[in-house]
């Protein structure tokens, strides 16, 4: 008997077929724009098939380029060597090997037991505890590695059964696990979002400024359903017994505290008084406790004089050919009399026309004319003087500034209030698991979005961070780097044949005027900017079911993309937008990668048919994000225009 996942791509391409038999037949005659739609018709039912994606796009590329070329060889393999060197010559495409290194180290590193079981325990009083924490592992631990397969099956491994054990729901546990693990496809150092850039011709630097808060909304979308459906269906989501957060502390904690419910500062302070205690134990405690202040005092005032000086800019003054100098023995600029400033130069003064000879004429030395560049102020204000050079150096904080800040320091403050000797060991736990990827994440993020490297050279960076993250963790070796390498140039040369592949394509189809065709037919049906949007968003939306993100970055922005500047839509927001849509590429049955990824290591009563069900909720928030993104377009545009205006 046939599966109902076979029956739906076995319909789906007989509709694809039927419908570009259609278009042909009602055609009065066939042109090369109609074989261009045919092209892209095999593509899609080919690639449906099984076969191998970037081999079906130069196959097909190659065999209608020859029929637009009247089946001239000596063209055609022209047009292929050109598309693929234009292709390899694409310095953004040297990112996509470092990153992709980078993340199978942080994945052997072996973080995501300890960030995880930290993760949990620091988030126990909040409902859905455990698929929370399996929320937040997968966004930090997919925004590390970008490899959706790795995070899905390490969390499906270690999460699933936890929650289980927990009582929790199989479709809400599923859900929460593949969700969370196919985030590392929007959130940067995303491999989409170069490969989005290479296509479309956007700065990836930019892409990854835009992307860094609908990612976060979206994941936070997430923790807030999860959130909402353990309070209203509180057997959905158990919460955690009293046993599991249990914390143990060590010995020597042991004797400072009187329980573990004891405030850390008070019995650190007091502990010289017990017995047995090293004084250096206690300092090394006092250390790690007063570290978040620490760090939130010197965040603040370094940002503080980089967001209030502004750097004074030198004025030159243009002087008109023939003018009058004040010194032309000197010449040049003159510095301003001591006594003076800035002032006002007299009516009759200034720049003076040349004189009917073509010379100019010599200025009496009894009355020197004023040098134009620089005049002299009033002597009468120095103090004005110094107000306003002070006030062309500094000026006031911006309110994101005191926003962030004032949340920093609200977090900071309850930190301090409710700290615990409990939780000093979970936040001890953080130190080890949980900020080192974040210090890693966030180097890689900020030296390419302040523009302090490119984003080949961060993830150069960040492919040594990872060695020695891995390294300090004592899972460096020989075997660990052979296989990283190994699966980093497998993933690197599949995505480097997709280009090519794309390259070829495209190529093809903009010669059989393809791309004009359906520029005509969607001009033709008088779309305003709102429609096309709805209608691109809707088809990419039905592609992420039976095709992967990859495919439909190489295959269709091609053809989106000249479209944008009809309707005036920035190809940076469009990206925004296609990247959120994308996430159904690996949550969309049939294909749903990331189901088989969770099927294949979970128990056997878990079913396939409930980790779908589980992944219709989350489908419906990332509609959702789409909708707010567009309504609100500064969640994402508002970080490039700050940084890059």
């Amino acid at each position: 008997m046939i599966r109902r996942e076979l029956w739906f791509g076995l319909s789906f391409m007989a509709l694809i077929v039927v419908g570009a038999g259609s278009v042909l037949l009602s055609a009065d005659t066939i042109t090369n724009g109609h074989l261009g739609l045919l092209m892209l018709s095999l593509v899609v039912v080919a690639i449906m098939l099984g076969f191998p994606t970037a081999f079906t796009l130069m196959g097909m590329g190659m065999l209608f380029t020859w029929l637009a070329y009247d089946r001239d060889w000596h063209r055609t393999l022209d047009l292929m060597v050109q598309s693929a060197f234009k292709t390899m010559a694409n310095d953004v495409l040297i990112a996509v090997p470092l990153f992709v290194f980078m993340g199978y180290l942080v994945e052997r590193a072996n973080l995501i037991e300890s960030l995880f079981k930290s993760l949990h325990l620091a988030l126990a009083r909040l409902p859905g505890a455990l698929a929370v924490a399996t929320l937040v592992t997968c966004t930090i631990f997919a925004t590390a590695t970008g490899i959706v397969g790795a995070v899905v099956t390490l969390m499906g491994l270690l999460a699933l059964p936890a929650m289980l054990r927990g009582g929790y729901s199989v479709p809400l546990a599923a859900g929460a696990i593949t969700a969370g693990g196919c985030l590392g496809i929007l959130i940067p150092p995303s491999v989409l979002l170069i490969v989005y850039g290479a296509t479309a011709g956007v700065s990836v630097v930019q892409l990854y400024a835009g992307a860094f808060f609908p990612g976060l909304m979206l994941a936070s979308l997430y923790v807030l359903y999860v959130i909402l459906i353990a309070w209203l269906k509180p057997q959905w989501a158990p919460p955690l017994s009293m046993a599991e957060r249990v914390v143990p502390l060590p010995p020597l904690s042991q004797r400072l505290a009187e329980s573990p419910a004891a405030h850390a500062v008070v019995g650190l302070l007091k502990g010289r008084r017990n017995a047995g205690v090293p004084f250096s134990h206690v300092l090394r405690q006092l250390g790690i406790v007063a570290m978040p202040g620490v760090i939130f005092l010197l965040l603040a005032a370094s940002s503080y004089k980089a967001v209030t000086t502004v750097e004074a800019q030198a004025r030159y003054d243009i002087e008109e050919i023939g003018a009058v100098r004040s010194a032309p023995s000197e010449g040049g600029l003159q510095e301003p009399p001591a006594e003076g400033g800035l002032a006002e130069p007299p009516q009759e003064g200034g720049l003076q026309e040349p004189p009917s000879e073509g010379q100019a004429a010599e200025p009496a030395p009894s009355t020197p004319t004023p040098a134009p560049a620089l005049a002299e102020p009033s002597a009468a204000t120095p103090g004005a003087v110094e107000g306003g050079a002070e006030a062309a150096t500094v000026r006031p904080a911006p309110t994101w500034w005191w926003v962030t800040f004032a949340v920093f320091g609200a977090m900071v403050a309850l930190f301090y209030l409710f700290l615990s000797f409990a939780r000093l060991e979970i936040f001890k736990m953080l130190l080890a698991s949980f900020f080192p990827l974040v210090l890693l994440i966030m180097s890689v993020l900020g030296s390419i979005v302040l523009g302090l490297a490119t984003p080949t050279e961060a993830a150069a960076m960040g492919a040594l961070g990872g060695m020695l993250l891995a390294a300090a963790y004592r899972r460096l070796n020989l075997t660990v780097l052979k296989e990283s390498m190994f699966l980093t140039a497998k993933t690197s040369a599949m995505v480097c044949w997709l280009f090519v592949g794309s390259a070829i394509f495209s190529a093809a189809f903009a010669l059989l005027g393809g791309q004009a065709l359906v520029e005509e037919w969607v001009l033709g049906m008088n779309l305003t900017k709102v429609e096309f949007l709805i209608l691109s968003q809707v088809i990419i939306f039905l592609l992420g079911w039976p095709l992967e993100w990859t495919e439909i970055i190489v295959i269709f922005m091609p053809i989106f993309i000249p479209l944008l500047d009809n309707f005036g839509v920035d190809p940076l927001f469009f990206g925004l937008l296609v990247a959120l849509n994308l996430q159904t590429a690996f949550l969309s049955p049939p294909v749903a990668m990331a189901a088989f990824y969770l099927k294949g290591v979970s128990p056997p009563h878990v079913t396939l048919n409930q980790i779908f069900l589980g992944m219709l909720p989350f489908m419906g928030i990332q509609v959702l994000a789409i909708v707010l993104l567009y309504v609100w377009p500064q969640i994402g545009l508002w970080l490039p225009q700050l940084l890059y205006k």
